[in-house]
């Protein structure tokens, strides 16, 4: 059975879920709307064993719906044109979310944002980061919180190339993850399938690899 705040965060962030087609495209007035970092997704989808289902902006869905016979990679290298951004890229990545993160011991504190030793790649999330310093208390390695919206938030890891190797990924994102659904939403993580640290530091963290994908349209900051 889903969890039913992950229902809520698919149905919030797509419009529409489950689906029953292999291939469904739904038009959501969100898809016009910036998204958690002030950008712009105007196609955002999910695929589950019962199929896909892609969130586009309601003038949008017939031009999609047309690609509905295309293999996935063909459709995806048109999807951008489609939407109305020629220029910008559509790619999969392996979607994963957990309501039982594996038991790691903390590895970081929270800080705000603004905080002189949190890093340029974190600023964009907002709000509070989690980050591990050394001794010295230089930054080694860091979470931010895509919170999209009060249902489901994506983290994303970073860590220093000197700090990889000690279980530091792994342990930020089970700590960002409990701290997530303390506040009543899931954790989501996504990766590229071929990142395979970022596969393994999922893994270890508790989220495990279901099958499915989460699909997007980005611009040049490819966030």
């Amino acid at each position: 059975m889903l969890d039913t705040r992950l229902y809520h965060h698919l149905v919030t962030w797509l419009g529409q879920w489950p689906t029953k087609q292999a291939l469904q495209v739904v038009g959501f007035e969100r898809r016009l709307r910036p998204a958690w970092d002030g950008a712009i997704r105007p196609a955002v989808g999910i695929g589950a064993p019962e199929g896909v289902l892609l969130s586009v902006p309601p003038q949008r869905v017939e031009t999609v719906r047309a690609l509905a016979d295309l293999p996935m990679p063909d459709l995806l290298d048109k999807l951008p044109g489609a939407v109305g951004y020629d220029g910008w890229r559509a790619s999969g990545a392996v979607f994963r979310w957990t309501t039982a993160p594996t038991p790691l011991p903390d590895a970081g504190e929270w800080v705000p944002v603004d905080d002189p030793v949190v890093p340029g790649w974190l600023r964009p999330f907002g709000g509070e980061v989690l980050i591990a310093r050394d001794e010295a208390g230089r930054y080694l390695a860091g979470v931010g919180i895509k919170r999209h919206d009060q249902y489901g938030n994506e983290l994303a890891v970073g860590t220093e190339t000197a700090a990889r190797g000690q279980g530091l990924a792994r342990r930020l994102v089970a700590q960002a993850a409990r701290r997530i659904l303390d506040e009543g939403a899931v954790p989501t993580y996504l990766h590229d399938p071929e990142n395979l640290a970022s596969s393994k530091v999922a893994e270890a963290a508790g989220f495990p690899d279901l099958g499915w994908v989460g699909y997007g349209v980005f611009g040049p900051e490819g966030r």
